[in-house]
């Protein structure tokens, strides 16, 4: 399993806001340059991280992009998921009708075992677990 370049530039680009001072806002082209985002791809990002209730958004002279909720109440989960979706490694982890083998199958219970482990372990860590600089 790979997580997609998007979810990759989206983890990426909410580190970097968490680093900012509480309320402070960064332009998305700030953003872009200093993180080597395609500008027209973080703006895909960033609303979807909006749409989800990641980030906030506003436009004009002061506008910009800043964190929707305190940098240690958002973990590597919410942004993947907010970008991808749920994480699935085997896709009959979620329904047993996708494989032929049905309930019979021995992998099924090791794809449900290693999923639960990456998700329990990506929701357990948090931005400043990842940067300590922000605690």
């Amino acid at each position: 399993m790979q997580i997609t370049r998007q979810a990759d530039y989206a983890i990426r680009a909410v580190l970097y806001l968490s680093k900012l001072e509480p309320g402070e806002r960064a332009a998305t082209g700030v953003v872009a340059r200093d993180q080597s985002i395609p500008p027209s791809f973080l703006a895909k990002i960033i609303s979807q991280l909006s749409i989800a209730g990641l980030l906030h958004t506003s436009r004009g002279a002061r506008g910009g992009v800043m964190l929707a909720r305190e940098a240690q109440d958002i973990s590597l989960l919410d942004v993947v998921e907010a970008i991808d979706g749920p994480i699935t490694l085997n896709e009959c982890v979620l329904d047993t009708s996708a494989c032929v083998l049905g309930d019979g199958c021995e992998l099924r219970e090791v794809w449900c075992s290693a999923q639960d482990e990456l998700v329990t372990r990506l929701r357990a860590t948090t931005f400043p677990q990842i940067a300590p600089s922000l605690n």
